[in-house]
């Protein structure tokens, strides 16, 4: 459908660091052709466009949009070398959200298919690959040689156990592409992030999908049981698979544990302190 009322839609977009002149409107008018094109009235959306001032980076900007289509939110996010890129990269996601969402509210399942795209091995189960991607190569950190990678960053914080809606929030506000929590439903360790044909996939210890607390965001859950592993071995299987991260079964302390590329190339790893 073809609203000529998302012409008048208010879209806010914030930019942080060095940015190219025209970037606010040239994204203000990207956002409302895909508006124009929803199949509800939308009413807010907020952009923002920040850079990353490490040179290393291969993909330094970084674009999100939270759109809210009569009481809906859809949110996306995309990464590239320009503004102009993360922009446009960010339109074909939320094109893809929107179409996902309308099939699922009017289609079949075998008419939901269309929407399913290609995958690749992510951390032993499939990760979602779309055109609108960027290719497989670029990645966002710096490409160390693997046998000088260390882990240089050990976060331990207390987890505090919450749904699935709570998680996305708190990944969004910290800007992340991942996130462990405690499912609070399953009492599970888990991982969120952005993958598979809802924009958002689950992983847990133990998948345990009946159990899950009740929650609005559509999320697909992976039903491959985190490995097993030791700090080292997590390391070689990050080595060996070169993903962004790898959430797992940690061994020494009997609890979920995620490691993931820093942007310097190196390993950071994230466990609950409550080992309990």
């Amino acid at each position: 459908m073809d609203s000529p009322a998302a012409a008048v839609v208010p879209v806010e977009v914030q930019v942080s660091g060095p940015h190219s002149a025209d970037i606010v409107h040239y994204a203000q008018d990207r956002i409302r052709t895909v508006l124009r094109h929803t199949d509800a009235p939308a009413l807010h959306a907020r952009v923002r466009i920040t850079h990353h001032a490490d040179p290393a980076v291969a993909l330094p900007v970084t674009a999100q949009a939270n759109l809210d289509v009569n009481g809906r939110f859809v949110r996306a996010r995309a990464r590239a070398r320009t503004d102009e890129e993360a922009v446009d990269l960010l339109l074909d996601r939320l094109r893809h959200r929107l179409q996902h969402d309308h099939a699922r509210s009017v289609g079949s399942w075998e008419d939901r298919r269309g929407h399913s795209a290609p995958t690749i091995p992510q951390g032993g189960e499939q990760r979602e690959w779309r055109h609108s991607d960027a290719p497989a190569h670029l990645v966002p950190y710096f490409p160390r040689p693997v046998e000088e990678r260390r882990i240089i960053r050990h976060k331990s914080y207390t987890v505090s156990p919450c749904g699935i809606d709570e998680a996305a929030f708190d990944m969004e506000a910290l800007d992340h592409d991942v996130i462990l929590f405690t499912e609070i439903g399953s009492d599970q360790d888990s991982v969120l992030y952005q993958a598979g044909p809802t924009g958002y996939r689950l992983a847990q210890v133990l998948p345990d999908p009946d159990q899950l607390a009740r929650h609005t965001l559509p999320v697909t859950v992976s039903g491959q049981p985190a490995p097993l592993l030791d700090t080292d071995e997590a390391i070689q299987r990050m080595a060996s698979l070169d993903h962004p991260f790898l959430f797992y079964l940690d061994g020494e302390r009997g609890r979920g544990a995620l490691l993931y590329h820093r942007y310097d190339g190196h390993y950071g790893l994230i466990t609950p302190a409550d080992t309990g």
